[in-house]
């Protein structure tokens, strides 16, 4: 189960993958130094120093295994970083540590109870390390010949020659394993590597005497040395997938199917705990290592008391990630009750948790966010334009200002310029409205508008009904 759960899960995460500019696509870490001080400018991150230096002690003890089952909560102001935060921690982790975001409002619109929705966000942020000793064959290719029958018909065979420095040896093949050769594309003078158990074949790059084989080679050519002795190795394969990957394996006949579409559906308690216990088995054997990541929850008021509650018990289990929330709310109505507390949440979660504040970015900050954000999108933004942009994220918001870089770019564009001008700058700030502006035109014009309720007969505080 370890091996195929694995290997069918390495083949999903092989797609390359399509990268666009986000709003947090210029985050590459935390922006921290060995001793885990923050550095002013780095990896994309500005300010934010000592928020950024309590996720960089939170991020040493995950890689240290220490902090599985915690809480954190990043509270601040809406446009102070709390995201970005998040998203810097999910880079330095790396990939084999699985980090899952969500937003508090997306278990309202699954097809599941949300309390599922929440095990599977839970258990997706777990790893296994699944350690495995594989037969393999690897060496040099001398040789491939294919036969086919005369007159097209019947099955065709072949043979392979492999190579090391010290031996030489030649193996039969049958249709698959052409099937598999002609796939990866093998020629003579490709090092490969051919797994017994399953006939997988992975091709690590051509061989150094063959270098000359050609005039010119493509910047994916990669050359290795000759392996050295038998042709015929033992080697310990390590694989990292995650518990709900598992589960979605052995949930149904074709689970492997449901990773792609997403359509996992719930998935029945007896699955996972038969899957829970084969996991502590293979930890007692040492076969398997299991790896807590991080959840992250974005806009966590938004869940309701009965997510705050059980989150509270699945805190204290031993397959616990950690929690990590992000809100912007003050003293709010706790979704689902008549209550009110800080941020949202109960106070008995709250005490579970270790809060990060964000503070409000300075005038210098706000200028070198909005420069990077512009070498992101590929903007020319002269000094003045710069300068006036700063003013308006001072102003307004620093949101409304990064919208208003690659509008002022397009304006430039139609113009021929080579960069964005303090004109373009200002047409397209005259053209869309800020949350502010926009409020002051709705006062002047409200009469004209339906459903008015500016006269007072409107409840004043923003909640969200059920």
């Amino acid at each position: 189960m370890a091996s195929l759960a694995a290997a069918q899960v390495q083949e999903v995460r092989s797609i390359t993958r399509i990268e666009r500019i986000g709003a947090h696509s210029h985050i590459r870490g935390l922006g921290l130094d060995d001793a885990l001080e923050p550095r002013a400018v780095s990896q994309g991150m500005v300010g934010q120093k000592m928020a950024r230096k309590a996720a960089g002690v939170v991020l040493q003890m995950i890689r240290e295994g220490k902090i599985a089952g915690r809480a954190v909560l990043l509270a601040g102001q809406p446009g102070t970083g709390k995201t970005a935060i998040a998203m810097g921690l999910a880079q330095a982790l790396g990939p084999d540590t699985p980090f899952t975001s969500m937003a508090g409002s997306e278990i309202y619109s699954l097809e599941m109870s949300k309390t599922e929705a929440l095990t599977q966000a839970i258990r997706k942020s777990i790893g296994i390390r699944i350690k495995e000793e594989s037969e393999i064959i690897e060496g040099e290719v001398v040789e491939v010949i294919v036969e086919r029958a005369a007159g097209g018909g019947g099955a065709r065979t072949g043979r392979l020659t492999l190579k090391t420095t010290d031996m030489e040896t030649n193996y039969d093949m049958g249709t698959k394993m052409i099937d598999s050769l002609l796939k990866e594309k093998v020629q003579a003078g490709d090092v490969i590597t051919i797994d017994k158990a399953t006939g997988k074949i992975n091709k690590l790059g051509r061989s150094f005497a063959r270098a000359r084989d050609y005039d010119a080679t493509g910047q994916q050519a990669r050359f290795v040395q000759c392996p050295e002795g038998e042709l015929q190795k033992r080697k310990e394969v390590v694989h990292t997938v995650t518990l709900h990957e598992v589960d979605v394996i052995n949930s149904r006949t074709h689970g492997f199917l449901a990773l792609f579409s997403g359509d996992t559906g719930e998935i029945k308690s007896e699955v996972r705990e038969q899957i829970s216990g084969k996991l502590q088995e293979w930890r007692e054997e040492g076969k398997a290592e299991m790896i807590p990541g991080v959840l992250f929850i974005d806009e966590a008021h938004m869940l309701d008391i009965e997510c705050f509650s059980f989150l509270n018990r699945a805190l204290e289990s031993e397959t616990a990630p950690v929690v990590m929330m992000a809100t912007n709310r003050g003293i709010t109505r706790i979704r689902g009750t008549d209550y009110r507390s800080p941020h949202g949440i109960p106070l008995d979660l709250l005490d579970r948790m270790i809060i990060v504040p964000t503070a409000p970015y300075t005038h210098q900050e706000l200028r070198e966010i909005l420069n990077i954000r512009c070498e992101e999108e590929d903007c020319q933004m002269s000094a003045d334009a710069l300068t006036v942009l700063t003013r308006v994220a001072t102003e307004t918001s620093l949101r409304y200002a990064i919208q208003l870089i690659t509008t002022a770019s397009l304006v430039a564009k139609r113009r021929k310029a080579a960069e964005v001008s303090m004109e373009d700058v200002k047409k397209v700030y005259s053209l869309f409205l800020d949350e502010h502006r926009s409020e002051q035109f709705l006062k002047e014009y409200q009469d004209e508008f339906m459903f008015n309720d500016a006269a007072g007969d409107a409840p004043q505080l923003m909640e969200v009904t059920q």
